[in-house]
């Protein structure tokens, strides 16, 4: 007898236990776990049967009951950027549940394919590791094409939890939801962050855990969060690990840049001899649209760079393609971020590399804020080796980022090439 697949599990679970519990709750409308049940039961029966992903773009509540009646189908979803469309893939392996587009932030997107017992395994890898249970609430407002918003389906319905879904991330909205609703759980990357501490917004009572990934996050933005009482929690993770693959919670000891705590559920963590991070376990995807991504002991080398500490913590230095050779040391922008990112007067920063004949690669710092180069160069003088150094500053109005708000390392390149060709 066929397996049913995790989500569609857990959907029919709550919703036999607690249906009359919030499961979903957008701008326009809210449905009880009975109710969500039987509107996407009644989108499923409009679903051919195939072994194709299910190619959907729309909003994030479209994504959302198309996430669940392709469960209840047992037919692979694939959520697509309606602006950058992926080209389609043949018929999937047999236990393929869902293709994720990689962010693309780092190149072109790449089609991972994920398990049903991958996406399962994470979620309760981590809800285990912040606690989530019924009657919790996660405000969700990632984008639904990438891991880091879908992933939450899974977290909340396998927990029989409310799910409160926004369409994007505005600050003013989320703040508003943290003041006129019990949210438990929240997940944002950095620069979410930051705009929200920029709009005033303050945790509410019952916030417990605020999940901060897709990139790294800079001390002075977590002291600044963490001392207007934001209960933060920064993580690991990526498609292709079906979203966190570790997470710091106050039990590591006390938090410093690029922390990431210790793996969840039963994933391992090791570094490859170059210091890149490589991963293997229930989470790990079951491949790349193309067959590859995993060696043949179920092994993921990640393109990131890290270390692991005599307590089995990680700590995630940056992606290893970044690196910089200045003046003939090595340099990684995120380290060079991360102290700019408290000099006064800047408000986002990134760093990247020109080539340059004496330097090697000269270190480029793109800044939004008022700060002047002056009082940059002199920030970095007190605090950073000779060759870390921005010999440039580039000033703009905002960073490129992508919808799930990762630095576009490509675009800072081009940007630095073409104000100093």
């Amino acid at each position: 007898m066929e397996a049913v697949p995790s989500l569609a599990r857990h959907l029919a679970d709550a919703a036999a236990r607690s249906p009359q519990a919030l499961a979903v709750h957008s701008v326009a409308r809210q449905w009880t776990f009975a109710e969500w049940l039987s509107e996407v039961s009644a989108l499923a029966a409009t679903i051919p049967a195939s072994r194709e992903a299910l190619r959907v773009s729309g909003s994030s509540l479209d994504l959302a009951r198309h996430a669940f009646a392709c469960s209840l189908k047992n037919r692979p979803f694939q959520p697509v950027d309606r602006d950058r469309p992926p080209p389609p893939l043949a018929a999937l392996p047999p236990a393929v549940a869902l293709v994720i587009m990689t962010s693309g932030s780092e190149g072109e997107p790449r089609a991972v394919m994920l398990s049903d017992a991958a996406l399962d395994a994470a979620a309760a890898a981590s809800n285990r590791r912040l606690p989530l249970g019924g009657g919790d609430l996660w405000l969700d407002c990632l984008p639904l094409q990438h891991i880091g918003g879908l992933s939450i389906l899974w977290r909340c319905t396998r927990a029989g939890a409310g799910i409160l879904l926004h369409e994007g991330f505005a600050a003013p909205a989320v703040a508003g939801a943290l003041d006129s609703h019990p949210v438990t759980h929240l997940s944002l990357v950095p620069a979410m962050l930051a705009r929200l501490l920029d709009a005033g917004a303050r945790p509410s009572a019952t916030l417990r855990h605020v999940l901060i990934g897709g990139a790294g996050l800079a001390q002075g933005l977590y002291e600044r969060a963490a001392g207007a009482g934001w209960p933060l929690n920064p993580s690991y993770g990526m498609s292709e690990t079906a979203a966190q693959v570790a997470t710091w919670t106050p039990a590591d000891g006390p938090w410093q840049s690029g922390l990431v705590g210790r793996p969840l559920g039963a994933s391992e963590i090791a570094l490859a001899a170059d210091g890149r991070i490589r991963i293997s376990g229930p989470q790990v995807m079951t491949g790349y649209g193309d067959g590859s991504g995993i060696d043949a002991d179920g092994w993921l080398t990640t393109g990131d760079l890290g270390k692991i500490d005599a307590h089995g913590r990680l700590t995630v230095s940056g992606r290893a393609d970044d690196m910089l050779i200045s003046g003939g040391h090595k340099v990684h922008p995120q380290a060079v971020e991360s102290c700019l990112a408290t000099c006064p007067g800047i408000r986002d920063v990134a760093v990247t590399g020109l080539p340059d004949p004496a330097w090697g690669d000269l270190v480029v710092a793109l800044v939004v804020g008022e700060a002047t180069s002056q009082g940059i160069a002199e920030w970095c003088r007190d605090r950073l080796p000779g060759a870390a150094q921005p010999r440039r500053i580039i000033r703009l109005a905002s960073l490129p980022r992508s919808a799930a708000g990762k630095l576009e390392r490509a675009v800072l390149r081009r940007l630095a090439r073409e104000a100093h060709p």
